[in-house]
């Protein structure tokens, strides 16, 4: 079982995760809002913050990826997906998907009223 963790309350974000949630295979993942759930990411020593900052996905081994990473996770277990994971996860294209991924995921991080409210709270 993956167990991904999203930002529920960014639109975008949660269109994206209910498309994967449409066409994956059912008992492969498990779907996580970060905003309802952050206690969960706690206990790994990954804050509200981290978990709004960029989307995390634990494996079935125990293994955490963040951002691109855990897109190639996730992209790997559904049928369309699985040739842009193969993809992506080449050196140099992972190397830039993660660099575009933590850009694009600050600018979202910084627009988002409810991401500012937890930075200052210190979350």
């Amino acid at each position: 079982m993956i167990t991904v963790f999203y930002d529920g309350k960014c639109g975008l974000c949660s269109r994206e995760i209910n498309y994967y949630r449409k066409i994956a295979p059912s008992g492969v993942f498990e779907w996580r809002d970060v905003t309802e759930h952050a206690g969960v990411l706690e206990t790994h020593g990954i804050s509200l913050v981290q978990g709004l900052k960029q989307m995390r996905a634990l494996d079935s081994d125990g293994q955490w990826h963040a951002g691109a990473d855990a897109f190639i996770l996730i992209w790997r277990q559904l049928d369309r997906w699985r040739v842009l994971a193969v993809v992506v996860a080449l050196p140099i294209i992972r190397q830039i998907a993660n660099l575009v991924y933590r850009l694009w995921a600050a600018w979202r991080f910084k627009r988002l009223e409810h991401c500012q409210i937890a930075a200052e709270q210190g979350n």
